[in-house]
């Protein structure tokens, strides 16, 4: 095997996957990516028997062949080299030497044989989507995921297709996150459950592609294509819990506030916050204040009060500050709404206008 490529080319390529290699001491082959040079193409796939991707370069190959190469060690060394040369790779008895117009490098390799077959199935239910799409309703809800495999269908996210909606959701049970993005295009498929540790991966492949992306659905597993990538992701079996039914209709009390002042309340109110990082809302319509408190027998008490528009019952309630930060992140309007309805019943987050984005956070048991 011998092939010249621009090492910018292939060390965008390495950056997006290496990470996917683990350090497998029982199964040594995943810690590799496969390389395989055929006609004018170089293909590099990689895998860890949950997600498997494989990406197609241009190259100029003067001799086709295969070899598996350490991931760490392959990556390391382009890292290091000049951004704007060419680099030769080349296969020579066991080892694979990388070189340039100023460094040689062997690298030991492992056989190719026993690097496990990606399999791309070409049956099942396909769709076509905007990657921007796809990586935006992932990024804004993953963070929900329980990050614990005790409960497969939590540690997962959800993508369906909703007619005219591409509908986002995770939950760890303690709260949800659910994004709705309209669609040009009508879609319409059931429950895809990601498993959340390769959801981090599939965005990081595809962050920044504009193009569109191809997603072929089967019963195990879920392909997709786009930006040169075929990325084969394995699907949680089971069946997400039916979150619509617990997400109220109305509030007995709501309360606007702006999200700046919100954020920093609450940063502040978590120095008090104590272990169980517990914050206090205390709401009251006829004086229009929004009330957060928080109280350590070891730091002290902070209270903080927020100008608001609100109206209902009044009510006080208290919650895990993480729980009510993380949605910050997804929501982009300067104002926020916070909707109550009692003092044992999830608080609904939203932007103030816009119910694209709905976040669900269960109070805390006294």
């Amino acid at each position: 095997m011998k092939v010249e490529c621009v090492k910018t080319k292939i060390s965008g390529v390495i950056s997006k996957i290496e990470r996917i290699a683990g350090k497998n001491q029982h199964l040594p082959i995943l810690n590799c990516f496969l390389l395989e040079a055929i006609g004018g193409e170089l293909s590099v796939s990689v895998t860890n028997l949950d997600l498997g991707v494989v990406v197609k370069l241009p190259v100029r190959v003067s001799v086709e062949g295969r070899v598996a190469v350490p991931a760490v060690v392959f990556a390391g060394v382009l890292s290091q080299l000049p951004e704007d040369s060419n680099v030769v790779f080349e296969l020579i008895d066991t080892n694979f030497v990388v070189s340039t117009k100023h460094t040689k490098t062997n690298i030991k390799t492992l056989p190719t044989d026993d690097f496990p077959t990606i399999p791309i199935s070409k049956e099942g239910a396909r769709v076509v989507l905007l990657g921007a799409d796809l990586i935006k309703g992932l990024q804004l809800v993953a963070y929900s995921s329980a990050t614990s495999s005790m409960k497969p269908e939590l540690s997962s996210v959800v993508v369906r297709g909703d007619h005219k909606d591409l509908v986002f959701v995770a939950t760890d049970s303690f709260r949800l996150a659910e994004k709705k993005i309209p669609m040009k295009k009508g879609v319409l498929f059931d429950n895809i459950l990601l498993p959340f540790k390769n959801v981090a991966d599939i965005t990081k492949i595809f962050e920044g592609y504009r193009g569109e992306i191809e997603l072929s659905i089967h019963k195990n597993q879920i392909v997709l294509l786009g930006g040169g990538f075929c990325v084969v992701s394995r699907v949680v079996e089971g069946n997400f819990p039916d979150y619509q039914q617990i997400i109220p209709k109305g509030a007995t009390t709501e309360g606007i506030v702006l999200k700046q002042d919100l954020v920093s309340a609450l940063k502040l109110a978590n120095i008090f916050s104590g272990t169980f990082h517990e914050i206090s809302f205390h709401i009251t319509p006829n004086k229009k204040l929004c009330e957060l408190s928080s109280e350590s027998g070891h730091v002290g008490k902070n209270v903080m009060r927020l100008d608001a528009v609100v109206k209902g019952e009044e009510i006080s309630v208290s919650f895990n500050h993480r729980y009510i930060m993380d949605c910050f992140q997804s929501i982009s309007g300067d104002s926020v709404s916070l909707n109550f309805n009692g003092p044992h019943k999830p608080l609904v987050i939203r932007s103030a206008g816009d119910s694209s984005f709905t976040y669900l956070v269960m109070p805390m048991n006294k």
